[in-house]
């Protein structure tokens, strides 16, 4: 299928991931936009909603209910926890490909999802078949999935980060692996709440989610997959007064075998063949900056001395490679596209 344009139809398209899905998608060689949806925003065009988009977007919103989702190749859901998994059987009865930008194909463990998101789930035979959308360690998967699980922002981060490490077995699972993540207001989504009110969140840093965040039994379930065993993880999130960016700084405690080994050049040599994760030289203190509004991300290496601790930092945008660069990538995987169709976009700097 590599030199055919597929149909494209979005899902929930009037917040940041949906605009931003859009942003991509316009340029995309190989993309027809065929449908976006939206309730209450049915019959208004696109471009006056999102005026940087006009000129490269045509369509107008159309209501869920009378959009012809079922004649397009994939849907992309950017919509809230439980939209997707109730309109996933009638699309895949259709040959239509699902990409949830939402939390319901994320988690394989029902029970845990419908702890922390407080929704039955409801098409469990669909999520069993579903593939965790990191390209970076499931391509294989993701090439013949018809149902893919986006993952979270916050985890593309953590789980990118140490995947080199729990692949070789270097992490001492002694003590717990900490992540301290910090994301722009734009990872809380485009509605109207007053803690991403200019006047609350400017000027200003503050913890979250601190006592659970859903992202931790996500980013749990992968790390332990990835070691093959049990670990103790501490999350912890934060809220920075900037629009797009995320880092995270993650404190592992090493093994003999990981304190002995070149961690550099395990880094480099794992992800030399990945176009969108660059491991910065030793030393490096990345920049939320320098992945502003591209699919990029960054991992820089620094060994505590003398305490056996390795510091990661891993620098991304949020709405890009945490979010709908990240679908469009898994997208590009799914139909043998080339991998970076779409995504060839330079950071923004300033």
């Amino acid at each position: 299928m590599a030199n055919k344009k597929i149909k494209v139809g979005i899902v929930g398209g009037t917040g940041y991931t949906g605009v931003e899905l859009l942003r991509l998608l316009a340029v995309h060689p190989q993309v027809e936009l065929a449908a976006i949806t939206s309730r209450g925003e049915a019959g208004m065009p696109v471009a006056d909603m999102f005026p940087s988009l006009r000129g490269y977007v045509d369509l107008v919103f159309t209501d869920p209910a009378s959009a012809n989702l079922g004649t397009c190749d994939v849907v992309f859901f950017a919509t809230p926890h439980g939209v997707a998994m109730s309109q996933a059987k009638a699309l895949l009865a259709a040959g239509v490909k699902v990409i949830d930008l939402a939390a319901d194909f994320r988690l394989q463990d029902i029970a845990v999802f419908e702890k922390w998101y407080k929704l039955p789930h409801s098409c469990p035979d669909i999520l069993k078949n579903a593939v965790y959308g990191i390209p970076e360690l499931y391509r294989q998967q993701i090439k013949n999935a018809q149902v893919i699980g986006n993952p979270g922002c916050y985890p593309t981060t953590v789980i990118l980060g140490l995947a080199p490490l729990l692949e070789q077995g270097l992490i001492d699972f002694s003590a717990p692996i900490v992540s301290d993540s910090k994301s722009g207001v734009s990872g809380a989504g485009r509605k109207a709440e007053i803690g991403t009110l200019f006047a609350e969140a400017s000027d200003n840093l503050k913890a979250y989610g601190v006592a659970g965040h859903r992202h931790h039994p996500e980013i749990h379930a992968q790390l332990t997959q990835l070691a093959d065993d049990k670990l103790d993880l501490i999350f912890v999130p934060h809220l920075i007064p900037m629009i797009r960016g995320m880092l995270s700084t993650i404190y592992v405690k090493l093994t003999p075998k990981g304190n002995s080994t070149d961690l550099q050049a395990l880094y480099e040599k794992r992800y030399e063949q990945e176009r969108f994760v660059d491991v910065l030289p030793a030393g490096s203190l990345p920049e939320t900056r320098s992945v502003r509004g591209a699919n990029n991300l960054r991992i820089a290496l620094h060994k505590q001395a003398d305490t056996g601790y390795l510091t990661l930092l891993v620098v991304q945008d949020n709405l890009v490679k945490g979010a709908a660069g990240q679908a469009v990538q898994n997208m590009n995987i799914m139909f043998g596209f080339d991998e970076a169709a779409g995504l060839e976009v330079v950071p923004l700097l300033p």
